[in-house]
């Protein structure tokens, strides 16, 4: 059941009534209801996985609570990665390594066959196998305590917002709203649908209008070079962008809807003038995730320069292959790690602002190697990756030349360039004005006629430009 669905459209308004129409010691039941049946939607055998992994985490905290012994609270940990990083292994990379290895084998001559099973990845497993996980942890290193309700607990793993794509929350945020008696709040409500809209605008407007010529150059690059390559890789930055940050506004203005509050998951990254601030502006909850369970375990910055320099790579690595079981996450990971090493050598923290023209052409920077990055991030192969990167600049010795061709290679015209841009103009003046104030709270102390008016020419926009029913979230393959 995608968001952006008419199954969501009913879903949502008939257990928000309800839910605030219940008493509160029952709405945990209903909200766990509904995730449950929101979760099996999608594949309804797969329920068993969440509610295994559940289980196990609840069950190994609940032990590391009450364990003395560091060795078996070792163990015990242990036992917990094992199972649910388990399950997230065999169904995510038990056919990637099969292959690999095969691979591997066939440079030395050995020919084997990869034993490939034919499974079909679960939706959310990496965000929920994450979410579990960190709360293990968290409950091991004495941060918190474990929680006694199973219901509640099952609730914090299953909550239907963010359940198939962030997200991903950690237990001392989420767990005690789940506690808590509140009172419908309108004005918490109002924030919340209009972050949805927006949301609903990013991904139905932008990120599924660039798709159209996304797709077309990526899953068949061959026929492509030049600046056709160049435009498909800008437009799949801003695509991944508005699809993935689209499902978190969605995400998080549902939530308020019942009043809850979840974490922020991106703030303005195309604004970021070095690739570490971009990292602390883009999929907040992941990258704070790998910082405390990866790179502060490895040593973080307080080791020496070349240790550090690892811990980054590694981590990197590790946050590419969390994206997907293929070579061209893992590439596009350590384009990442290497860029931030790069950076901490030759740019100091303290001149990582600027201001005026310097600051522009920062920002430009970091949004070109980002897309570059992300040239690896949408192919399919790192052939397939390798060819946009030979290719497109061929033909820039004649500017004009390659210029036109490269929009005509796409289809692209005036009318539908025109299309494309007017959106994107909108985002770049909401993110920008968004690091200063918050947009929709801007918009709440405006008067009514102002607000209907920006309300409903989104509502038409989406309903007029939107591209509702042609794509899937992006991250739901992750």
């Amino acid at each position: 059941m995608a968001f952006h669905s008419f199954a969501f459209a009913v879903f949502l308004p008939i257990v928000f009534l309800l839910y605030w129409a219940l008493p509160h010691r029952f709405r945990w039941i209903l909200m766990l209801s509904a995730s449950y049946y929101f979760y099996m939607s999608w594949n309804a055998k797969y329920v068993f996985l969440i509610l295994f992994t559940t289980v196990v985490s609840y069950g190994a905290a609940r032990l590391l609570e009450n364990e003395r012994s560091r060795r078996k609270k070792k163990w015990i940990l242990a036992g917990a990665a094992f199972l649910c990083l388990g399950v997230l292994f065999f169904f995510k990379y038990f056919n990637f390594v099969s292959e690999s290895v095969t691979h591997f084998l066939s440079l030395f001559t050995i020919r084997t066959r990869p034993l490939v099973l034919n499974l079909l990845l679960p939706v959310g497993i990496s965000f929920y196998t994450f979410q579990t996980f960190s709360y293990v942890v968290d409950v091991y290193r004495g941060d918190m305590s474990a929680e006694h309700h199973f219901g509640y607990y099952a609730l914090f793993v299953s909550f239907f917002p963010q359940l198939v794509a962030g997200p991903i929350e950690r237990a001392d945020n989420l767990l005690p709203q789940i506690r808590a008696a509140r009172d419908f709040n309108y004005d918490q409500a109002s924030y919340g649908a209009k972050q949805m809209l927006w949301g609903f605008f990013k991904k139905l407007v932008i990120a599924d209008g660039l798709s159209v010529y996304v797709s077309q150059v990526f899953d068949n690059p061959a026929p492509y070079e030049g600046f056709s390559i160049i435009l498909a890789s800008v437009f799949f930055s801003i695509q991944i962008y508005c699809d993935f940050s689209g499902y978190s506004d969605i995400a998080i203005g549902t939530a308020k809807l019942f009043g809850m509050e979840l974490t922020a998951n991106f703030k303005s990254p195309f604004f970021s003038q070095s690739i570490g601030e971009l990292w602390g502006r883009w999929h907040i909850s992941l990258s704070t995730w790998f910082r405390d369970y990866v790179y502060i375990p490895l040593g973080g910055s307080r080791v020496g320069r070349v240790r550090h320099a690892v811990n980054l790579i590694v981590t990197f690595l590790v946050s590419g292959l969390w994206h997907g079981a293929n070579w061209t996450y893992v590439v596009w990971g350590g384009i990442h790690g290497v860029g931030q090493v790069v950076e901490n050598i030759f740019v100091p923290k303290n001149r990582r602002k600027s201001r005026g023209i310097i600051r522009v052409i920062r920002i430009g920077a970091v949004f070109a190697f980002f897309t570059f990055a992300c040239i690896f991030f949408a192919s399919h192969s790192l052939g397939d990756a390798w060819h946009a990167v030979s290719r497109m600049f061929n033909g820039i010795s004649s500017p004009i030349v390659y210029l036109h061709d490269g929009f005509s290679r796409i289809g692209l015209d005036k009318l539908g360039l025109l299309k494309s841009m007017i959106p994107v103009c909108i985002l770049l003046i909401y993110d920008y004005f968004s690091l200063r104030v918050d947009c929709i709270q801007w918009l709440n102390e405006r008067k009514a006629f102002a607000r209907h008016f920006v309300i409903t020419a989104m509502i038409l926009m989406i309903l007029c430009c939107g591209y509702a029913g042609q794509s899937t979230f992006v991250y739901f393959q992750f």
